[in-house]
């Protein structure tokens, strides 16, 4: 499904692709491409499935595995190496590659840092580096693509922040930095990124959301499970009226939820809540959520009764209400 997902939107993205970036690249024909990527071969030190066995000088690039050229100009414009099993580095060379539009490593073995030299390339609307050994600080230059739109560090060893260069990116409508070693506050400046759809920022060590996360007018999924979050919830977040998922499962947070928690939260369906520190009564319009399919607020301390009106949830498919102080029938 997510292999699905991935190529129709490498699809997409080369759909729209037409103008030249010439910052970095000396050469301007397949012959920079071609010598790119085998600079890339040359770094790569295992390949258990020989997948790179037709990346030779007798086959034309646009044949080459993971490499789908763009239809005017013949220039490669996807490099898709997922689920590859590959163990390696990447070379410098990568930056000549001036028409690329989509980057994708997902679940290798690349290990050691990202040159610098990938900023050249300022046609990226999608990065994926998911799944990998990368670490140390989150590059500045990531900052560098001004049509950026896919965001995807997942399951690295990043650590520290995340760079302030991140919030230029005006174009980004997904960014998933989660299963890292960030911390630090959820920087101010994500107020900034009003295309943002999805954000995912789970199984790190932030500990603070911004007030100014209501600035993005469309976010439909956020996810900042397994933090440091403490503290109440901002309230600005229950005023995010374009969220269908709302996950803060597993922080520290703390203090009562609104009565009204739902009253401009029209279109969500998960609300998950659990294991924090929360307090006082279940809110008592849970049910203005009628679009709500799950609804997690175990491992808390709330206490009194179970909202009859819960019942008006039709939509529901499953509530976890356990490990709390809840009385009543």
């Amino acid at each position: 499904m997510e292999r699905s997902r991935f190529l129709l939107s490498i699809t997409l993205l080369l759909v729209h692709h037409s103008s030249i970036c010439t910052v970095g690249a000396t050469q301007t024909n397949i012959t920079a491409d071609q010598s790119a990527l085998l600079a890339l071969k040359s770094h790569i030190t295992s390949d258990p499935h020989n997948i790179l066995v037709n990346w030779s000088t007798t086959t034309s690039v646009c044949n080459w595995v993971g490499i789908t050229c763009g239809a005017r100009h013949l220039r490669v414009a996807s490099l898709n190496l997922s689920y590859m099993s590959f163990t390696g580095t990447i070379p410098p060379h990568l930056g000549n590659l001036s028409f690329l539009v989509a980057l994708s490593f997902k679940n290798n073995s690349f290990h050691g840092s990202l040159p610098h030299e990938l900023s050249y390339l300022c046609h990226l609307k999608l990065i994926s580096f998911r799944f990998n050994n990368f670490m140390g600080s989150i590059p500045s230059w990531f900052g560098s693509f001004p049509k950026l739109q896919s965001f995807d560090l997942y399951g690295n060893q990043f650590s520290g922040t995340i760079p302030s260069t991140i919030f230029n990116l005006s174009t980004l409508q997904y960014i998933n930095l989660s299963a890292n070693k960030l911390s630090g506050a959820i920087p101010r400046e994500i107020g900034n990124l009003t295309m943002l759809r999805r954000i995912a920022l789970n199984s790190n060590n932030f500990n603070e959301i911004p007030n100014e996360i209501s600035n993005l007018d469309h976010v439909e999924e956020l996810y900042v499970q397994y933090n440091a979050l403490k503290g109440p919830v901002p309230v600005v977040v229950f005023n995010m009226s374009s969220l269908t998922t709302l996950n803060l499962y597993g922080n520290n947070l703390s203090g009562g939820l609104p009565d009204n928690i739902c009253q401009h939260l029209p279109s969500l369906q998960i609300l998950n809540f659990g294991r924090n520190h929360f307090d006082g009564p279940l809110p008592s319009k849970l049910w203005q959520c009628r679009k709500l399919l799950f609804l997690n607020l175990e491992e808390n301390n709330f206490s009194g009764s179970i909202p009859k009106n819960i019942g008006n949830l039709t939509m529901m498919k499953e509530i976890s209400l356990s490990i709390n102080n809840l009385t009543g029938n």
